[in-house]
């Protein structure tokens, strides 16, 4: 007996399918590609590469949101950007939200969840016993709904905000859509210069010591993102795992 015929043939794991139709190949060409490009170089790139009507811009209009805003605004202006409403945000939040859509002329649509599952948290008062189950229900289904209707989804992530962040591609596939990270690798002071070169406004909660603004039931004051769900192992709301 042939034993070479004998032995089945090693097991070929399936590429997960993603938004954009891209293969994994493709993809690490994309992030050679972009790997040499600064920051800027690469929405206006990517405004190429990608058609508009199919990009999904998510923004929490935190801390520093106006950086991002202010370059996506600057190279495609017909951009919308998706705001999670997940109905505990500061007022400051809000406020912060609506001047930015101001100056910049941004088109701002909310996505939250549906009534009763909000509810039911305000109700159980979830964030309290289960934050994860909380992000799950207001931030992360509302968002995977949303997603069949995009091939990339952008976010203003950078690498130095958390481990998770640290290993992140500019391009990869999570949960099915293939995700831009065109920030990842900007350093903190790179983007405070552009802040401060541009006179970006902070959120108004900054002045007072927030340096990471979510929810208000899951946010304190705190240096980087030491005040988000304090005194829990948890340091990320779940979308971007």
């Amino acid at each position: 007996m042939d034993t070479a015929l004998a032995t089945p043939p090693p097991a070929v794991t399936p590429e997960e399918p993603n938004s954009s139709g891209l293969s994994l190949a493709e993809i690490a060409t994309l992030n050679a590609r972009y790997k040499t490009m600064g920051f800027e170089e690469r929405i206006q790139q990517f405004y190429r590469d990608f058609d508009v009507d199919k990009v999904l811009v998510t923004s929490s209009f935190a801390a520093t949101s106006a950086y991002f805003l202010h370059i996506i605004h600057r190279f495609q202006p017909r951009q919308k950007i998706a705001f999670i409403d997940t109905g505990y945000h500061f007022l400051e939040t809000i406020t912060y939200r609506d001047r930015l859509s101001k100056e910049y002329g941004l088109e701002v649509f909310d996505i939250k969840a549906e009534d009763w599952k909000h509810q039911f948290t305000v109700d159980d008062q979830t964030w309290s016993k289960n934050p994860d189950f909380c992000c799950s229900i207001n931030k992360v289904e509302p968002l995977e709904a949303i997603k069949p209707n995009y091939a990339v989804w952008v976010s203003s992530l950078m690498g130095w905000q958390t481990d998770n962040r640290a290993g992140m591609e500019i391009f990869e596939v999570r949960r099915g859509i293939l995700k831009f990270n065109p920030m990842i690798d900007v350093t903190r002071e790179q983007r405070d210069a552009y802040i401060r070169e541009h006179d970006l406004p902070f959120h108004p909660l900054v002045a007072e010591g927030y340096n990471s603004i979510g929810c208000t039931h899951c946010t304190v004051k705190g240096e980087g993102r030491s005040g988000r769900w304090a005194g829990k192992p948890k340091t990320e709301c779940g979308l971007h795992l």
